[in-house]
């Protein structure tokens, strides 16, 4: 069994092995909670600049809710509306290996430097979408790289319509 960090890492590379394993390891969701966590606490440090445990809970709360709300739609349009034949689904597995999936959000972390300010987010969040795809694939089985990434980015707008809805105008 791969190592907490080595799950890390792999799950950056878009190792489909270190997802398979995430997947089948039933006790790996405190681990998917954990990078989460991580990286949505990296990624207010890296826009904001800002280290305050209200600001680091406040991104728990937001980077746990949109990681269950975004694998909860790609659960729907993934293993509902659109299986491939031996599609089986699961949540647990799904979340396990999203959670993963979110890793590459903690190089958020460097934004707090003016170089990479709002441009490492933007590679981090198109990274995450990457990796997501690569999650879903393994999650719920598909032979197609390509038609997890059709659920993943259906599945981004809907969650990011569902963003824009909820903020006043």
């Amino acid at each position: 069994m791969t190592s907490f960090l080595g799950r890390i890492v792999g799950a950056a590379k878009l190792d489909r092995d270190v997802y398979e394993e995430v997947e089948a390891d039933r006790s790996a969701f405190g681990q998917a909670l954990a990078v989460v966590a991580l990286s949505s606490a990296a990624t207010v440090v890296g826009l904001t600049g800002r280290f305050g445990l209200s600001d680091l809970a406040s991104a728990l709360a937001l980077g746990v809710l949109a990681w269950a709300v975004w694998s909860a739609i790609a659960l729907v349009i993934g293993g509902r509306l659109w299986p491939e034949p031996q599609t089986q689904v699961d949540w647990g597995e799904l979340l396990r290996t999203t959670g993963f999936a979110t890793a590459p959000g903690m190089l958020s972390v460097l934004g707090v430097f003016p170089a990479f300010q709002g441009f490492i987010t933007f590679v981090a969040s198109l990274w995450i979408l990457l990796a997501f795809s690569v999650a879903v694939r393994q999650a719920l089985d598909y032979r197609s790289t390509m038609h997890a990434a059709g659920v993943c980015l259906v599945g981004w707008v809907l969650y990011a319509g569902l963003l824009l809805g909820l903020i006043p105008r």
